[in-house]
This record gives structure tokens, C-alpha cells and sequence, in this order.
């Protein structure tokens, strides 16, 4: 008679039962953990239930829509043309190169400026295969779907300065010249130093130091990370300002809310593709190194500026310093005391902007 012991009918179907058990809350927490990585689909203009369509768009390459907006003189008269590119959390709305320029200035030197919303931002579609070169090419396809002529200036702004140094890369024979107002750096542009990248990266608040590697290393795992509710994520996602510096709080606090009142319609495609998206691209493996580009001027008939405060807390000054170092082509402004939003200091879009246009002078 065998001694040995066997499991009973009872034993073994509940060991199915809790195997199986085991099986469906794996699946479960798969299905949850995938679903919670996947961002939501953009809102897109003019479709059910979507954002209603109040500016003048043009329809791109790729049948996506770009919405503008005109500043200045007319189109058909102006002498100088200018695209300008906002930042993030921004849209075609803030355009201080415009608002506060001076009619001196503008009818003087006859300045036409368009900005437009960058894709996803407010009434532009979305762009999921966003790329600095893709922001070139769209930025080349506006001019010439406005007819601004063979040559137009470009001001970006903060993250707007990934697609200005995208198009001194990809449409240099398109530009008269290029103001670059305290673009935001990528830590992980290869010419850097290593210690003057870290030192830069350290400074940041610990929650930014993790968003943008996490942008940077995991581009999948932004949406999650700036969405959950477990640790801050990004502080311009979350719009938390007290990592601002002290004049750029002042700023602020005289602007008040009623500064913006298109604030709404920023974000109304959703956030991924506006915030995150930026962080995605301007935080991620570029496909160069703008510390590597040739002088777009040699017979100096155009110019580039490159304009930094030395006390703002969102773009690193050493960083920008070492910019410039790198490109001694390119005319470096930096501001004492000044933070991120030192363009809206008194006078000072007079400064950048006329300083842009009457360096070289081009005529379309």
C-alpha cells in the first residue's frame, strides 16, 4: 500500500481557483498600469465637442491646421517681417514683441509680426511626431503661406527657442536674422562639459531635476509622471511659481490675472500635448547640437542675438554663457538682474527688437 501523500480534489480546485485569481489581477494591474501611461487624445478644434475655431489657420504638409495671429503694420506694407514663437504654457496670444513695442518703432521701421500657436497649443492641431526640425519646417511653410518673402526674422521665446535654433539649423537661408530670448537648454546637448551641465541640472528644484530626466529617459513615463498625484511633477506643468526669481514674481503680481484672459484657451486641446510635449522635445535627444552650427552671417548681412537675465531660475545662465562662448558669432545680451520675464522690463522690446533689425539690413 503506497504511503506517499496526495493532494485531494478540494485542494487542488482551490489551488486552480487562486492561480487563476493570480492571473486575472495580473492582467488587471497591467491593463491599469498601460491605461495610466497612455495620455489622452488632444481635443482637436472643430470637432464634436472640441474647441470651437475663431483664428485664421493654414493647413500644413501633413493636413494638420496652424492658427495665427497678425501684429503691426499691414502684411502688404511692411519692410520687416517677423515670425515670433511663444513659450510654454503660452499661445499666439502672448506676443510682448508686439504688445509692447513702440509705434515709433513699428511704423518706422514698418515691423509686421505673426505669431502662431505651436502644435497643440490653443487652436493649432497636435503634433504627436514633434521635433525641433518639424517646428523649422512649419514655421518656413506659415511664411510662405502669408507671402512674408524669400527672407523674415524669427524671435523665440523660452521653449520657443527650440524651434529657433531649429531653424538656424534647417532654414538658415530663410532667415534675415534671429533674437533668442532666454531659450531654454537642453542638459544633455553633447558639447557641454559635464560638470557645467550637472552643476546647472543641480540647481534646479528636485521635483524639475526629475521631470526632465525623466523627458529625457523615459518619454513614455512623462504624462504619467506629471499627472499623478503621489510627488510634484514639473513646475511648469503644474504652473507652480514660487521657483521664479524675485523680479519675475514682481512681474507677475503687477500683471495680475487679468494679464491673461486667454488663459483658458492655452491648455484646451489638453495638456500632453502642450506642456508635456515641450518637455518631451526640448528636454530629449536632439538630432543636433546647436553649439555646433556655423555662422549663418559671415558677410554679416543678417545677425543673431542671444538675450539672458543672470537671475533667472527656469534657464540656467552659466549654461547660456557657455553658449555663447561656443558661438562667438552670435551677439550675446545678458541682463543684470533679470529674470525669465525681463522682456516685459520698460523699454526693453524696443531693445531686442530694434537691435535685431537694424544690425543687417535685408531687403525682400
Amino acid at each position: 500500500m503506497a504511503t506517499g501523500s496526495t493532494a485531494s480534489p478540494s485542494s487542488r480546485s482551490s489551488a486552480g481557483v487562486l492561480y487563476k485569481l493570480l492571473v486575472v489581477f495580473s492582467v488587471c494591474i497591467a491593463v491599469s498600469t498601460y491605461q495610466a501611461l497612455q495620455p489622452p487624445p488632444p481635443k482637436l478644434c472643430g470637432s464634436p465637442n472640441g474647441p470651437s475655431i475663431t483664428a485664421p489657420r493654414i493647413k500644413l504638409r501633413d493636413g494638420r491646421h496652424l492658427a495665427y495671429k497678425e501684429h503691426g503694420v499691414p502684411r502688404d506694407e511692411a519692410t520687416r517681417k517677423i515670425v515670433v514663437v511663444h513659450g510654454s504654457d503660452s499661445c499666439r496670444h502672448d506676443n510682448a514683441f508686439a504688445a509692447l513695442l513702440s509705434p515709433d518703432i513699428k511704423e518706422g521701421l514698418g515691423v509686421y509680426m505673426v505669431s502662431f500657436d505651436r502644435p497643440g497649443y490653443g487652436e493649432s492641431d497636435a503634433d504627436p511626431n514633434r521635433t525641433p526640425k518639424s517646428l523649422a519646417l512649419d514655421i518656413e511653410e506659415l511664411a510662405d503661406q502669408l507671402s512674408l518673402g524669400t527672407k523674415f526674422y524669427v524671435i523665440g521665446y523660452s521653449m520657443g527657442g527650440q524651434a529657433t535654433w531649429a531653424c538656424l539649423k534647417y532654414i538658415p537661408h530663410r532667415l534675415a536674422g534671429a533674437a533668442l530670448v532666454t531659450p531654454v537648454v537642453n542638459y544633455w546637448w553633447k558639447s557641454f562639459p559635464s560638470e557645467i551641465s550637472k552643476e546647472a541640472y543641480n540647481k534646479q528644484p528636485r521635483n524639475d531635476q526629475w521631470a526632465v530626466r525623466v523627458a529625457h529617459y523615459a518619454p513614455w513615463l512623462t504624462h504619467w509622471w506629471n499627472s499623478q498625484k503621489w510627488f510634484l511633477g514639473g513646475s511648469v506643468v503644474t504652473r507652480n511659481l514660487g521657483l521664479l526669481s524675485k523680479s519675475d514674481k514682481e512681474i507677475l503680481f503687477k500683471i495680475g490675472a487679468a494679464g491673461r484672459p486667454h488663459e483658458a484657451e492655452i491648455r484646451q486641446q489638453g495638456t500632453h500635448e502642450t506642456v508635456i510635449r515641450d518637455m518631451i522635445v526640448g528636454f530629449g535627444k536632439w538630432e543636433f547640437d546647436p553649439m555646433e552650427l556655423e555662422d549663418l552671417f559671415p558677410n554679416k548681412e543678417g545677425s543673431v542675438h542671444l538675450w539672458q537675465g543672470d537671475d533667472d531660475a527656469l534657464v540656467p545662465v552659466t549654461l547660456q554663457r557657455y553658449v555663447a562662448k561656443k558661438l562667438p558669432w552670435i551677439h550675446y545680451h545678458e541682463i543684470p538682474g533679470a529674470g525669465h520675464m525681463f522682456p516685459l522690463f520698460p523699454g526693453m522690446v524696443d531693445n531686442i527688437v530694434k537691435t535685431l533689425l537694424t544690425n543687417g539690413e535685408v531687403k525682400n
